[in-house]
């Protein structure tokens, strides 16, 4: 079932997406109709949707389910081909229509089709998991020069079944009359005709020499050759290359954020959910709050503090006043009974509401819905002397809340443990970045802000 599998694959996968696609259509314009009256549910409506998604899906690659992907990168996946299709239907569906429910139509669409193709192509990827743990759509591989971490290589090979590599052995001249190998690396060229081989993974270790006449007969073989680097390599993050000329490097700390299209969707995420929450909530809250604050003590309605932001550049971030106004804000964090936290402050503080101004910082751009919490600048000196890898954490915009807020750490700093705890989430977070993780911490957010606020004051 190897080649069988791998030709047939791609054409099915696509056709359950255009069936599943059509039902999340049918689901939303049913409900449209119900309650709106629109749209008209007419073959050119389905032509659109149906053509474009197949350009884009094809276009896109999204049926080639990596054997090593996990359901996060599947995932990861979908929103980015949405929004090649919201954007083609905008241009070429929207303009024909009367009715000025159009785009919120599409907005609609596009939510349903998170849920249903989200759920089909997370039951495929399972299922494909599945088959291969049972041995079927294998990959033969062996590995040439047994060292470190290509014993590590081995046993991951051995343990994670669902990966699809049917490990052959080893060949290396060091260890070459051991048991667990199948002989010197000259004897791989002999065996390697009879092998049925898909991969060869060939350590960093091995002469260049011998690594060229393995490429060189992969080539003609049609093999894919896979470089195990040694142990200074092999870091917890996805390493990618950059190309000059003909010449590669390998790029050791690349986050998901540096890519083009990971930065536009967060940051749309950002201006829609931001500007949402400035008219809808803000236009209403400031001038309550900002009363009631003022009601209880003189001072501003606003509480702006120096923060740094991304690349440790300064920005001015808002919060509402909680306290009574003091020359200790920079320095002296808030602690409990803390003597200049006003009643009305108090409330702000324990609700975390004394934070919603920040999100016309993230509509300006100085900051995210979600990222590692900005600190105050002397907390960051104190810190950065402290805390190992604590300026890694400014890589990314700050955010409003965060994977470490949503995990426990949140309030008050009291010891180095807590911080290098919230270091360790925050560097988690940046390396592991995906739309799907930032609307869960969103959606964890409420439910701590609901039923833990303990350390809020």
């Amino acid at each position: 079932m190897k080649r069988r599998f791998h030709k047939y694959f791609p054409w099915l996968f696509v056709i359950g997406d255009l069936l599943v696609l059509s039902i999340g259509l049918t689901f939303t314009a049913v409900l449209f109709v119900y309650f709106i009256g629109y749209p008209n549910i007419n073959p050119a409506l389905y032509g659109y949707f149906l053509l474009f998604w197949l350009l884009i899906s094809v276009g896109r690659r999204d049926f080639k389910i990596g054997r090593t992907a996990e359901v996060g990168y599947t995932l990861k996946q979908l929103p980015e081909s949405l929004i090649w299709l919201l954007g083609l239907m905008s241009i070429f569906w929207v303009p024909t229509q009367e009715h000025p429910l159009g785009i919120f139509f599409l907005v609609g669409v596009a939510i349903n089709l998170v849920l249903f193709l989200g759920s089909y192509r997370v039951g495929v990827h399972l299922l494909l998991k599945q088959y291969r743990i049972q041995g079927k759509n294998y990959r033969n591989a062996v590995i040439l020069g047994k060292s470190g971490t290509s014993n590590k290589l081995a046993q991951i090979f051995n343990q994670r079944r669902d990966f699809g590599i049917n490990f052959i052995g080893f060949y290396d001249d060091l260890d070459a009359n051991n048991i667990s190998t199948r002989g010197a690396v000259d004897k791989f060229f002999e065996d390697a005709n009879g092998l049925d081989l898909d991969l060869i993974y060939v350590s960093e270790n091995l002469e260049t020499s011998i690594i060229k006449k393995v490429m060189d007969y992969a080539d003609d073989k049609y093999i894919k050759v896979k470089v195990i680097p040694n142990g200074s390599l092999q870091l917890e993050k996805n390493l990618s290359f950059s190309k000059y000329g003909e010449f590669f490097v390998i790029n050791v700390n690349d986050i998901p954020l540096d890519n083009f299209m990971n930065r536009v969707l967060k940051r749309a995420f950002d201006i829609v959910f931001s500007l949402f929450v400035i008219v809808f909530i803000l236009s209403w809250m400031i001038p309550l709050v900002g009363f009631l604050i003022k009601l209880e003590s003189k001072g501003p309605i606003f509480f702006i503090q120096e923060r740094n932001g991304v690349n440790n550049q300064v920005f001015r971030c808002l919060k509402f006043r909680s306290m009574t106004p003091n020359d200790y804000a920079d320095t002296h964090q808030a602690k409990k009974n803390d003597p200049r936290v006003t009643k009305i402050g108090a409330f702000l503080r324990t609700s975390s509401l004394d934070e919603m101004p920040q999100f016309l910082n993230v509509f300006i751009g100085n900051m995210s819905i979600v990222g590692p919490r900005p600190h105050t600048i002397p907390m960051n000196k104190t810190f950065q002397s402290q805390v190992e890898k604590y300026n890694s954490r400014h890589k990314i915009k700050p955010g409003i809340t965060g994977l470490a807020q949503v995990k426990g750490y949140r309030g008050e700093i009291e010891n180095l443990i807590q911080i290098k705890s919230r270091v360790r989430l925050d560097s988690f977070y940046i390396q592991n970045w995906s739309i799907w993780m930032d609307l869960n911490i969103c959606i964890k957010t409420v439910i701590e802000l609901v039923y833990n606020r303990e350390n809020a004051y």
